[in-house]
């Protein structure tokens, strides 16, 4: 009887993901355990193992197909079995809700004849890699049979990948007159996406942004404490844009009219603050959520953060905490690049995002007629117009100001 492979749901906010790449052709022998095929969603990346033993006697989707969840997308069975209705298996796919697959399957009989057996390494000799380790070997043209893996169970990880390119890269040297001044990447399934997100915020939505800046002294005078304070053994580490999220989210409570989702001829507003917070990682942007920020003090909001921002960064962060409906409003933070002012997207439905900049000296009065430069941290805000009129943008603006002047610890 042949088994159907499914495309496995990761989360409940994710409804497709794309297939990056196959690693069973038809006819190859699948063992229990093989991975068959990598596959992404917008923000992550997964390998489907098989869950039964056979032939791979047919593939409905090619690498770089976008395959709605819980499809089919592939059969093992044996050689010369027809597919038929009447001798087709379904395993559903791995879920973290355990959802039922209620697909009909409707398939033409089809015969596979002639397929031999192919021999598969056992589980011991098959190489471990992550699909994004694999890709990137094969764009340098690295061999991976020396290379050792650091990740888990000896996976081999995409630094490994990096660093054996650099040691082959230094043992090999050769004057070429015919050097090429130009090369073609081709744009990942991750980019497509994210390119086209962006692309549909800013023409679904009137964007707007408002920008000015905060006395950071408060803050900076937190941070000489925190690290002096680890010193001398303490594991606390606030970092600057802690503080700023801190604020923000004193100040959503107080304008809940930025809190909210614009639906067209709805606003949703929430009661509680769902923070997203931008993290940059090998991948890509990603935007996960804190949920119930408002709950947390300033040191155990830093403590989510930073755990948020780990999980994004090792690739296991729930999908669904990655939605932009997950959050009811989103600090961007690109302060540690240096940039001074910048115009952050706003993360549709929601209806606002804060760009947080570097801190830089300007002058301003210090009393009795005394002037000098202080620490000011710029704070850019993007609205939708279209559910946000410009009067409380800047009020709820100027309130992420006030919060930030008189933080303490």
């Amino acid at each position: 009887m042949a088994t159907s492979v499914i495309m496995p749901r990761q989360g409940q906010s994710v409804e497709s993901c794309i297939i990056s790449k196959w690693f069973k052709s038809v006819g190859d022998t699948v063992h229990m355990g093989d991975i068959l095929f990598a596959y992404e969603t917008d923000k992550a990346s997964f390998e489907s193992e098989a869950e039964t033993e056979g032939i791979l006697v047919s593939r409905l989707f090619e690498e770089g197909d976008e395959v709605p969840v819980l499809q089919i997308v592939a059969f093992i069975g044996i050689p010369g079995e027809s597919l038929s209705d009447s001798n087709i298996k379904t395993i559903p796919a791995p879920s973290s809700n355990n959802l039922q697959i209620e697909n009909e399957i409707s398939l033409t009989t089809t015969k596979f004849s002639g397929l031999s057996s192919v021999s598969s390494p056992s589980e011991s000799e098959r190489l471990k890699i992550s699909p994004r380790a694999r890709n990137r070997a094969e764009s340098l043209g690295i061999s991976l049979k020396n290379i050792i893996g650091t990740g888990p169970n000896g996976r081999i990880v995409d630094s490994d990948v990096i660093n054996a390119s650099k040691l082959f890269k230094d043992s090999y040297s050769m004057e070429s007159k015919d050097v090429k001044d130009e090369e073609i990447i081709k744009v990942s399934n991750v980019r497509k996406i994210i390119a086209r997100k962006m692309q549909e915020s800013l023409q679904n939505s009137a964007q707007l942004t408002h920008h000015t800046s905060a006395d950071a002294r408060a803050m900076l005078k937190i941070r000489i404490r925190i690290k002096e304070a680890r010193e001398k053994g303490s594991a606390e580490n606030i970092t600057i844009n802690d503080m700023v999220c801190y604020a923000v989210i004193k100040a959503l409570q107080k304008h809940p009219d930025v809190n909210c989702h614009f639906l067209g001829n709805t606003i949703k507003k929430f009661k509680k603050v769902h923070l997203g917070i931008a993290v940059d990682t090998d991948r890509g942007l990603m935007v996960p959520s804190l949920r119930n920020a408002d709950d947390y003090t300033l040191s155990t909001l830093s403590d989510q953060i930073k755990e948020l921002a780990n999980f994004c960064k090792k690739g296991n962060i729930d999908p669904d905490l990655l939605a932009s409906e997950a959050s009811s409003f989103t600090v961007s933070n690109l302060g540690a690049y240096g940039v001074e002012i910048f115009t952050p997207v706003i993360n549709l439905p929601q209806v606002a995002i804060l760009g947080v900049n570097t801190i830089i000296y300007r002058p301003a009065e210090l009393g009795s007629g005394t002037f000098g430069f202080i620490p000011v941290i710029g704070l850019s805000l993007t609205y939708d117009h279209r559910a946000i009129d410009g009067a409380p943008a800047s009020a709820f603006l100027r309130e992420i100001k006030f919060e930030i002047e008189k933080l303490e610890l």
